[in-house]
């Protein structure tokens, strides 16, 4: 069978009795298995959490921790923040990329305070601390940091500019491995079973086509995992499925580096096409180029190969990756100034190479082979408004913007000449906000429920996308799905054996 095909269901046997036996069943202990195990088990169901790593934690114990929340929690306020929850909308709506799904943004939305205290039920701790810097997540301890576009042209117009990027007390990148433990804690504290080693391969049908359990497999032999009330499929991505990859996203592919854990194979979304669910969304991924910190380097400007601008350099990383990486093999180049020369003292994520250099535009235009008066001519417009405070081309903000002088340097940013992109899938099984999978043509699968990356979720854009989105939808609509499953019909099973 191959990686990108469907996995094909099994169908239960007449007087079959399985190995386990729970209400819900969650495959994958990341962060939406995790949060869908405690809601499940919150509203009274049995629960076991079904891992093939031999320990929790999934893609989100790997990354920085970052929850975006707003309409006011109380860090921001604290720290002297106005958010409504029009603002909120308005820009996750932009965000989401055209392929938006407004009532999965709407209940976002609404339910992000509630949302803040349930983390905080779960021993989440939120320092009441802002960081100003224009950064990928805050380096200390502090909670609040701007994580997308929200202060960008093409954002800020729509809605007032707030930072919504909640990291937990935790130093540096270590949010997201404490978000999990007291994730994972609090699931055991409720009697939620987590099962490492256990790798789910298929779902289980009955007659009616209904989904009753899933097949997984551990030290050699299958174990079937019955499940009266649903399955909820939380297996992450396929970014490292490069089979899948190929097929749905090779644009993701232009030497980029993958970004998760060895699970993100893609299995739950093939057990989910398996079992009769469609899927949506699935050439999407987000890429990203993490040109800062140091935030000075924001003042530098971005060409490509004909020395033009295409975008403002104030924008979110991702947004720059996406820009780059979609117009490959088009080359790259970032260009500073003597003003920037000590930053690579400090690289950013991934650092830089000086690719040429030059007393002069015209010196540094001539060393990187570009027509005569190219450069130089995008750098003259580009002073002459900076002196005057602006950037009309590209409006990016006021406080990234001031002449370039010389002597200058350009690092090349394009894919494959040493530049970091990161890249990671954003498309997956078709389901509602609540969590229930659903076919081709929109009907739900009794029994089969999804979150996290491995459903098409809040954040569908690279573009747009804003760090937090994936957490913060994982942990949200993890908690939807995990009751939806709890709540879904008792469906008869034979008994445990």
């Amino acid at each position: 069978m191959s990686q990108s095909s469907a996995a094909h269901p099994r169908r239960l046997q007449p007087g079959e009795r399985p190995d386990l036996v729970a209400d819900v069943v969650v495959v994958g202990c990341g962060a939406a298995g995790a949060s869908a195990a405690i809601a499940a088990a919150e509203a009274g169901a049995s629960v076991i959490v079904l891992e093939a790593a031999s320990a929790g934690g999934g893609t989100t114990a790997m990354a920085g921790g970052l929850i975006y929340m707003g309409c006011g929690t109380p860090v921001q306020t604290a720290c002297g923040f106005s958010d409504t929850p029009e603002d909120m909308y308005e820009y996750l709506i932009r965000a989401s990329g055209p392929n938006a799904d407004p009532e999965r943004v709407r209940l976002y939305v609404d339910g992000s305070l509630r949302h803040y205290d349930w983390l905080l039920a779960q021993g989440m701790v939120f320092k009441h601390e802002y960081y100003p810097k224009k950064n990928t997540n805050t380096p200390g301890d502090q909670c609040l940091i701007y994580t997308g576009n929200e202060a960008c042209t093409g954002f800020a117009e729509y809605a007032a500019p707030v930072p919504r990027g909640h990291k937990g007390q935790a130093m540096g990148e270590g949010g997201g491995s404490m978000l999990m433990e007291k994730l994972i804690a609090s699931a055991t504290a409720r009697g939620v079973r987590i099962l490492c080693d256990m790798r789910a391969r298929s779902a289980i049908l009955d007659d009616e086509g209904q989904v009753v359990g899933v097949v997984a497999r551990s030290e050699g032999r299958d174990i079937t995992v019955a499940a009266r009330r649903g399955v909820v499929l939380c297996a992450g991505g396929f970014i490292m499925n490069t089979d899948m990859v190929s097929r749905h996203a090779p644009w993701l592919q232009h030497h980029t580096t993958l970004n998760g854990n060895p699970n993100d194979d893609g299995s739950g979304i093939r057990i989910g096409l398996g079992a009769g669910g469609a899927s949506m969304n699935m050439n999407e991924g987000f890429v990203c180029l993490p040109f800062y910190p140091p935030a000075s380097f924001v003042e530098a400007i971005m060409v490509d190969s004909r020395g033009q601008r295409f975008i403002n350099e104030d924008c979110y990383h991702g947004r720059m990756g996406e820009a780059i990486l979609k117009r490959y093999p088009e080359r790259h180049f970032m260009i500073v100034d003597a003003g920037h020369m000590g930053d690579f003292n400090r690289p950013p994520l991934g650092g830089f190479n000086v690719t040429a250099t030059g007393d002069t535009v015209e010196e540094l235009e001539a060393e990187l082979g570009m027509a005569p008066d190219t450069l130089a001519h995008t750098i003259r417009v580009y002073n002459r408004h900076a002196r005057e405070g602006g950037d009309p081309l590209f409006r990016k903000h006021a406080d990234y913007v001031r002449p370039l002088e010389g002597p200058y340097a350009a690092c090349e940013v394009t894919p494959g000449s040493g530049a970091f992109f990161p890249v990671f899938t954003l498309g997956g099984l078709r389901a509602r906000a609540t969590g229930e999978v659903l076919d081709e043509e929109g009907n739900a699968i009794a029994g089969l429920f999804s979150a996290g990356r491995n459903s098409c979720g809040l954040p569908r854009s690279g573009a747009g996308y804003s760090s937090g989105m994936s957490i913060g939808d994982a942990t949200f609509f993890g908690r939807l799905a995990g009751q939806s499953a709890a709540q879904s019909p008792v469906r008869t099973m034979p008994a445990s054996a």
